[in-house]
């Protein structure tokens, strides 16, 4: 099959995410699907077709290149939505192509502006307001010299949205923080209205904003990883459920990732499995040799740590993940063979390993993890 392992994308699982995430947001608010990073790892070649499939619209892209990434999947009627990196030689494709796109400093304002104008075509701008994330945003200082540029300009573009980011929403820790936030956008946002600069979208909220903060749900929500089935935190899960005891977990996770049996043997009593000493067998055992490593997405971290399914068996990962393979101890398993199926992410029979485990045992975050999945891993959708 010339893979190594494969990944499945629930269909069921992310049409049950949407209808939860619609509900929260109404009807009436735009959901911006977010598929950077390949689509959080599984992939924009499936993510945008099935996004559509529930009735979404528009593609919230971090670069030029997973905006070309993404328009060759979406259909004609879908709207993209670059929010990082636009260089300078980009922006003009961006423009012919009715690709919305952020403009955070005067840099790309004026070079926007002059393209815009060479090309007689409006750029379809979405103008982003520091607020107290520090990382891009026109500063509050500039919002005169800044407005007084738009409507000297109105002709060149057409002003999408008004937009902010906040500072880690996920967490209580920057409750304060993220209410000065929406303070000073609001006070942004009626600095901008007195001046007759009426954006179409006022927007603000990511996943964590909007599932816990529902006064930033404005005109547009931008989900990322909440529709992929993830809770930004478990403090965002906590607010859900105290909000709505009745749904413990309402979201449900896409992805399981999957291998197979390379080669099983035995090994005796006091030799090493791997490389070095890392583990030592105190008994006769039975291992299993799966050919996945950390060059496809499962951290050396998980060394004598990690777990997989096998036979609907959790067996552990004994002596140190390689490159290309990993060891798991099968010997309580019985009749393992070459060519059984492995689970390393999602269920088998009544048994299941999270991406949560994962994270807890590697210390990453869940969006490292699923962003780390290699390009390479196929994908396939699955009801």
């Amino acid at each position: 099959m010339f893979n190594t392992s494969y990944i499945e994308i629930s269909r069921t699982a992310y049409k049950n995410n949407i209808r939860y995430l619609k509900r929260i947001i109404g009807k009436e608010v735009r959901f911006s699907s977010v598929i950077k990073g390949n689509a959080y790892g599984h992939g924009v070649h499936n993510i945008v077709p099935l996004a559509e499939e529930a009735g979404i619209d528009h593609f919230s892209v971090f670069s030029a290149k997973e905006a070309l990434d993404a328009q060759k999947v979406k259909s004609p009627y879908s709207q993209i939505m670059i929010m990082g990196l636009l260089d300078d030689e980009e922006i003009e494709w961006v423009i012919k192509n009715d690709i919305e796109f952020f403009v955070f400093d005067m840099g790309r304002l004026e070079k926007t502006l002059e393209i815009a104008r060479k090309l007689g075509k409006k750029a379809r701008i979405h103008i982003e307001m520091e607020t107290g994330f520090n990382r891009t945003g026109f500063d509050y200082h500039q919002r005169k010299e800044l407005v007084a540029i738009l409507k000297k300009n109105r002709e060149h573009f057409i002003f999408e949205g008004l937009c902010t980011h906040y500072a880690g929403a996920e967490s209580i820790a920057n409750y304060l923080r993220i209410k000065n936030q929406i303070a000073l956008y609001r006070k942004i946002s009626n600095y901008f209205s007195r001046n007759e600069l009426i954006p179409n979208l006022k927007h603000t909220a990511c996943s964590a904003a909007a599932l816990t903060y529902p006064n930033t749900i404005m005109d547009m929500v931008r989900f990322g990883i909440a529709q992929y089935g993830f809770w930004p935190s478990p403090e965002t899960h906590m607010f859900r459920f105290r909000k709505d005891p009745k749904e413990s977990n309402p979201l449900r996770r896409l992805i399981s990732w999957k291998s197979k049996v390379m080669v099983v043997k035995d090994v005796q009593p006091g030799q090493f499995v791997g490389y070095g000493s890392s583990y030592l067998a105190n008994k006769k055992m039975k291992i299993a040799i799966i050919p996945v490593g950390y060059a496809n997405g499962f951290s050396r971290s998980l060394s004598n740590m990690g777990r997989v399914l096998i036979r609907g068996k959790r067996v552990p990962v004994i002596g140190t993940v390689t490159m290309n393979t990993m060891t798991v101890n099968v010997t309580d398993v019985p009749g393992v063979e070459k060519g059984d199926e492995v689970v390393i992410i999602g269920k088998q029979k009544r048994m299941s390993i999270s991406i949560a485990s994962f994270c807890e045992l590697s210390d990453q975050l869940n969006y490292q993890l699923l962003t780390r999945l290699p390009v390479e891993i196929p994908r396939y959708i699955v009801k």
